[in-house]
């Protein structure tokens, strides 16, 4: 798999100047607009390098950068601070935040991606995930098996997938666009009320051994929730 950076700016033609540039070099690129949303996607993604510019809406990339820096499970994920602030005084704030390197703009974007990839020479190789659990849920994340107690859930790839995505912020209402662009990626067109068909399938596999755990947040998204069992229709 190819190691995964996040772009959180708002500026969207410097997004899609760095995406392109950073796809061609073999990344995955995930991207984020709003400053109040970055910390959830990076806690969902856990990307291996983020890109954070200093001004976003909502809230700052030095705030951004602290709530990162105090959460045990994202802490240490290297961040490139972008910035069009240039004093010493700034820089000095921006990396007392926790940014790990600052870039000035305008700047050369060879040069960043080399930022980048000095970054992930610096960071310490991931340990693979061997299983998530929920309540009595558990995946098994080497052998890609999946059970319910003592009980083996045949699950379908696409199945799999989405019951990982859930499982990975339990309690978090994702929306059936981001499960599209998590679960078949950004350059395959699917029709967003496909989810709703592998949903109702994931919960009929999970469900023949326990109460509903998945969540039908109406004209949003599905999240997994052990206080709150579905009582709606996936289809609308």
């Amino acid at each position: 798999m190819s190691n995964r950076i996040m772009i959180i700016e708002d500026e969207e033609a410097l997004v899609v100047l760095l995406k392109y540039n950073l796809e061609n070099e073999g990344f995955e690129v995930l991207t984020e607009s709003r400053g109040s949303k970055a910390v959830a996607e990076v806690e969902a993604h856990h990307p291996s390098v983020i890109i954070l510019d200093w001004m976003l809406p909502e809230m700052s990339g030095v705030e951004i950068c602290k709530l990162i820096r105090s959460k045990p499970d994202i802490k240490n994920i290297p961040i490139i601070m972008l910035t069009a602030k240039g004093e010493e005084e700034d820089k000095i704030k921006g990396l007392g935040a926790g940014a790990d390197d600052y870039v000035t703009k305008p700047f050369s974007v060879p040069e960043l991606v080399a930022r980048v990839k000095a970054q992930l020479r610096r960071a310490p190789e991931p340990q693979q995930e061997k299983e998530k659990i929920f309540e009595d849920i558990r995946m098994d994340m080497v052998e890609k098996k999946v059970f319910r107690g003592d009980n083996y859930v045949h699950l379908g790839p696409t199945e799999f997938r989405l019951l990982r995505t859930l499982m990975d912020v339990p309690g978090k209402v994702f929306s059936r666009d981001f499960l599209l662009k998590t679960v078949w990626g950004d350059n395959i067109y699917v029709e967003s009320r496909t989810i709703d068909v592998h949903i109702r399938r994931l919960r009929l596999a999970l469900n023949k051994y326990g109460p509903d755990y998945i969540r039908t947040v109406r004209s949003t998204g599905y999240a997994l929730d052990a206080s709150q069992h579905s009582d709606e229709e996936d289809f609308e």
